[in-house]
């Protein structure tokens, strides 16, 4: 009994050395492993004070923390500032902010990175998921109810037999799926309560339909496929929050309204939008950006769009490669919106790429200036060695590059056969070249044979001034892990534009 009174005691100090900021734990490298003893199941968050992302991010964890604490559970969520506690941050290595890190059994070594959505519903589906079975059991009509009440989205298995072959799919697609729940029941009062007549799967949601029943031979990949086409309302609106859902999912192609919601016809463009995307569900993800929200200018940009130039439509393809889309015409009717989306699927349309007008003076200074419609006659010039920095204006490492690259090209001025150029990729685009990153530095050798040879090496000027002098082939060194980018990443709101998740770069 006293060694018991011990161990409580001893439990109760170890808690109470580990503070907590709206129900989530606060770590330090003092009390890390600490915390990890106490409570083996935890969600940590990497973050910076100083970080968009993190300040949009902490309500919605704060409430997924209190969430857990309601329930009773022993998950915890907690959160430490990488920028004060390098060591931590450099151990785990953080690269961006926010970094969510799940820490399972108490374990330190290879923790899984977070990989849903940033409400709190989705930490928690996540963590339930995680940590408990990948379907609970509903046993009566006010659990099923309950579940249903409490989420956005719910799957549930109604199987008569829960041993049997297609109740054994649905619990291996409950294991495929991280954010969103699974419940499966035999009852004969659930099945009555829903309408369900025999052995099958529906998805309950809060919005559109309110609910979708799977048809045809139940299997696991059959199931997830229902799922990725009925788990997102027909029309989505991009924020912070629904970035990760967006651009984490399977659907690689979205077609993008641009549209202030404070104009008079708002809801009519919503309207011949959601009526458009009714016939291409699980083909093309519908999503409307608020083109008067400040954090969305740069999405503007990256689609060579001005506010004054909304509403606009435009599709783009998130495969290994981005490609966009323009439609021939303004006029935002459901009627042109399906013939845009159609002549996509069928393969008819012609990616656009955006250039800006070639400058009066774009060869006066010694780092010439391209746009899309002047590259190829330049970069691909048969008499010329070009070297071309491919920037973005809000870059910070295009910024610190900008004096090397002015001095490089005042180097080289004089030289007949090189040629130092720069191309702002916000605002032009080119087939030939696909830039992911800021800055991104090509060589384009003299010849007929149009290669193209990326530059990895040191950026300084003595790196550079042997690549050239080379021809390229000496001073191109491998890719340093350390080198420094700004990515292109389409999902985050506050830096760029892609396809996992929002972060501020370190």
């Amino acid at each position: 009994m006293l060694k018991l009174l011990i161990v409580c005691a001893l439990a109760a100090v170890s808690v109470a050395n580990i503070p907590e900021e709206e129900d989530v734990l606060v770590l330090k490298k003092s009390n890390f492993e600490e915390a990890l003893k106490t409570y083996p199941n935890i969600l940590v968050e990497f973050y910076a004070p100083w970080c968009g992302h993190c300040k949009a991010l902490a309500p919605e964890y704060a409430k997924a923390a209190g969430m857990l604490k309601a329930e009773g559970s022993d998950i915890k969520l907690a959160k430490v500032d990488a920028t004060e506690e390098s060591e931590l941050a450099q151990e785990f290595g953080v690269r961006g902010y926010p970094t969510i890190k799940f820490f399972k059994g108490g374990e330190k070594e290879n923790p899984k990175e977070y990989s849903a959505g940033r409400q709190a519903d989705d930490f928690v589906n996540w963590l339930k998921k995680r940590t408990g079975p990948a379907a609970t059991t509903l046993s009566d009509v006010t659990q099923a109810e309950s579940l249903i009440a409490d989420n956005e989205v719910a799957v549930v298995g109604f199987f008569k037999d829960v041993e049997s072959e297609g109740a054994q799919a649905f619990f291996k697609a409950a294991e495929a799926v991280d954010d969103i729940p699974f419940a499966i029941t035999s009852g004969d009062a659930v099945f009555s309560k829903f309408e369900v007549a025999k052995d099958g799967v529906v998805l309950f949601k809060k919005f559109d339909e309110g609910r979708n029943a799977f048809n045809g031979e139940i299997s696991k990949d059959k199931l997830l496929t229902f799922i990725k086409a009925n788990q997102l309302p027909l029309v989505i609106e991009f924020t912070e929050q629904t970035a990760p859902k967006i651009f984490g999912g399977e659907i690689k192609s979205h077609i993008l309204m641009f549209v202030p919601k404070t104009s008079k016809d708002f809801q009519d463009k919503m309207d011949q939008f959601k009526k458009a995307s009714e016939g291409f569900k699980g083909k093309i993800l519908f999503i409307f950006i608020d083109s008067d929200v400040d954090d969305n200018q740069r999405i503007l940009e990256f689609f060579g769009l001005k506010k004054e130039e909304c509403p606009a439509i435009r599709l783009i393809t998130l495969e290994e490669e981005m490609t966009k889309y323009k439609p021939d015409t303004s006029d935002i009717t459901a009627e042109n919106i399906i013939a845009f989306c159609t002549a996509f699927t069928e393969g008819k349309l012609k990616p656009h790429l955006m250039s800006q007008d070639i400058p009066e003076d774009w060869d006066k200074n010694p780092v010439k200036v391209l746009v899309g419609k002047n590259f190829e006659e330049v970069a691909f010039n048969p008499a010329k060695n070009v070297f071309v920095e491919f920037y973005a204006p809000w870059c910070g490492h295009c910024k610190q590059l900008a004096p090397i690259w002015d001095q490089l090209g005042e180097n080289f001025k004089d030289n007949q056969d090189i040629i130092v150029a720069k191309m702002d990729s916000t605002a032009n685009e080119i087939e030939a070249v696909k830039v992911h990153s800021f800055p991104t530095l090509k060589f384009f050798p003299a010849g007929d044979d149009f290669k193209v040879i990326d530059y990895n090496g040191e950026r300084t000027l003595d790196g550079f001034t042997k690549f050239l002098a080379s021809g390229g082939k000496e001073g191109g060194a491998p890719a340093r892990d350390d080198e420094e980018s700004d990515d292109l990443d389409l999902d985050d709101a506050e830096v760029d534009l892609d396809v996992e998740d929002g972060h501020d770069e370190l």
